[in-house]
């Protein structure tokens, strides 16, 4: 059986955050339910589709996937349970916000199967919440977490960001410290980026600029200050027994992300759900992003109608298969991400060539600027290079 990944797009919120781009928005309960049912159509549709595999993980994610009701999140894992074989041991994630949980929900929710949970803190500083737009304070996130640890979960991660408007050191060890005081199994670290099309960017624009040109800045911290926030969080973590797996994600013990580390290994995945993206059979697409087309697909088919569609999902806006080169340079994006890097046997098993035969001379000149090291096999990125990783993500891009 070939191992896969399930990723289950929730696009609702209670309230948009005023840096988040994502796919989400905010809908009453009846849509939700009717989101849900053509949600557990395609489920079932891409089961049919697909055959031989069996489902390692299970990522639900949002928007706020916490914000549905306890019976609408069974009909989710209870479906993807009935249409897809899931292996005893598969990682269930479920996406969560402070104040969206109750005893009621987490019950359900070890009912089903689902056994980790990552709950979006941000801050510990309740001004810095505000000025993120969260619907929570740091209270009803303790509360939150404590309901989660009675419930029975030991596989918890939560959310931080650094890079904030006005943030200091001082305000980032109150949540490093806050944090880690609660043992959570997992944290993940991300620096704030201001995105088009939120009201962060209408904001924080020319502040963005000043920041990413290495100016002096108003609101946001300089660019030298982020990278001092970021380095401070690291060593925050690492000294409290978190070690860092991946550019942005800590673990303690064995408790690293295993849907995470799947998608860096390009393990193939199908994205179920609003916008979802899927990298199946070499082959990557992208669902509908209008919620009621969507719906209307879902209805069509559970009313056996036909649809028309020249891609292999009706539920697919675009599809494109990966060239040999294309799938070459996604493998050294996404892999040298992992502080442990990529494996040279996993290149050759997959691509039938050694890896020196196409990136040699990459390798060796970032390997001589002290970017790239290795070791056993893997080649991964030093920390100098991790501090530049974009920079040096990109010498990993073929000549078409």
């Amino acid at each position: 059986m070939t191992p896969i990944e399930l990723y289950i797009h929730i696009p609702f919120c209670v309230k948009k955050c005023l840096y988040c781009d994502f796919l989400s928005g905010v809908f009453d309960e009846k849509m939700q339910r009717r989101y849900v049912a053509a949600l557990c159509t395609e489920i079932k549709y891409m089961a049919s589709q697909v055959h031989g595999v069996e489902v390692a993980t299970i990522y639900v994610g949002g928007g706020t996937p916490s914000w549905l009701s306890e019976d609408l999140m069974d009909s989710i894992i209870t479906t993807v349970k009935s249409s897809f074989r899931v292996n005893p041991l598969a990682e269930i994630s479920v996406e969560c916000n402070p104040g969206t949980l109750s005893a009621e929900k987490l019950n359900v929710y070890r009912s089903v199967g689902i056994n980790r949970l990552s709950i979006g803190l941000q801050s510990a500083n309740d001004d810095e919440l505000k000025e993120l737009g969260r619907i929570h304070d740091y209270n009803r996130f303790l509360h939150t977490f404590d309901l989660v640890r009675k419930a029975g979960f030991d596989n918890v991660n939560v959310d931080i960001m650094t890079g904030l408007p006005h943030q200091t050191v001082e305000k980032l060890e109150r949540t490093l410290n806050a944090v880690t005081m609660l043992r959570p199994e997992h944290i993940s670290a991300y620096s704030l980026i201001i995105e088009e099309g939120t009201p962060f960017y209408d904001k924080y624009k020319f502040d963005a600029v000043k920041q990413h040109a290495g100016m002096e800045t108003e609101d946001l911290p300089t660019d030298e200050e982020s990278y001092h926030l970021y380095k401070y969080t690291m060593d925050y973590l690492e000294k409290k027994g978190y070690k860092r797996y991946e550019i942005s994600n800590y673990a303690r013990g064995e408790k690293v992300c295993r849907h995470n580390i799947g998608y860096w290994d390009r393990v193939p995945y199908l994205g179920l759900g609003l916008g979802a993206a899927t990298l199946y059979q070499n082959r990557r697409a992208d669902n509908i992003r209008d919620i009621y087309k969507y719906c209307e697909i879902a209805e069509q088919i559970a009313e056996g109608k036909e649809i028309s569609t020249e891609l292999s999902s009706p539920f697919y806006d675009n599809e494109e298969t990966l060239s040999k080169k294309e799938a070459m340079e996604e493998f050294m994006f996404l892999g040298l991400r992992k502080i442990d890097g990529v494996n040279r046997s996993d290149f050759f098993n997959m691509f039938g060539i050694d890896i020196e035969a196409i990136y040699g001379p990459i390798i060796t000149a970032l390997r001589n600027q002290g970017f790239m090291d290795a070791k056993e096999g893997r080649l991964f990125l030093t920390d100098i290079g991790i501090d530049v990783s974009n920079q040096v993500l990109a010498q990993f891009l073929l000549d078409k």
